[in-house]
């Protein structure tokens, strides 16, 4: 069942919906969140929120816009931003340098860990496909966590170009990464 059914049915009170886009895409956003936020505690939070509002607000997912994934990875990044945020006001802690070692709790099933690192290979693979500068801008925006105003001054691009790159960019990781968003592998 694609994505937009399951996103349809949960719409109108499906949670059996829910439970399976969660399955689908939780393996690949719980990385993403620990990298920002380098705790998988705090991570895990995310990602349960992050479903969370797409169960309350499956009815504003916009198919013209991106794909569910893509609609459940701007989700997830923007809570961890803000949680991100909200730590640098409160000084708890700085925000994670580009070379900070990944993070990411173990799993306890062998096959999960087996199956996490076959979807980890097709994303790398994907993003190696994408040019230089694409794939330098994606790798600011969602592995780092920068907005795309920070991305233009750290790189003294002018924000549309910023804009364009990463909109190319997921435009050419949408084939490669069909199969996962399907399901497959």
């Amino acid at each position: 069942m694609s994505d937009e059914e399951l996103l349809r049915r949960m719409h109108n009170g499906d949670a059996d919906s829910l439970g399976r886009l969660y399955d689908r895409w939780s393996p690949l956003l719980f990385p993403l969140v620990v990298h920002l936020l380098t705790d998988p505690d705090e991570a895990e939070d995310v990602v349960q929120e992050t479903f969370w509002q797409a169960w309350r607000h499956a009815d504003r997912y916009d198919a013209a816009r991106s794909d569910v994934a893509g609609w459940l990875f701007v989700i997830a990044r923007s809570k961890a931003l803000m949680r991100l945020r909200a730590r640098r006001r409160r000084r708890e802690e700085p925000l994670p340098s580009a070379d900070a070692p990944e993070l990411v709790a173990p799993l306890a099933d062998p096959a999960v860990n087996a199956e996490l690192a076959g979807r980890r290979a097709i994303v790398l693979a994907a993003l190696a496909g994408l040019p230089p500068e694409q794939r330098h801008t994606v790798d600011l925006a969602y592995f780092h966590g920068m907005t795309q105003q920070e991305i233009a001054e750290r790189t003294g691009q002018p924000l549309g170009t910023v804009k364009g790159r990463i909109r190319l960019a997921l435009e050419k990781l949408r084939q490669p990464l069909a199969a996962l968003a399907e399901g497959g592998l």
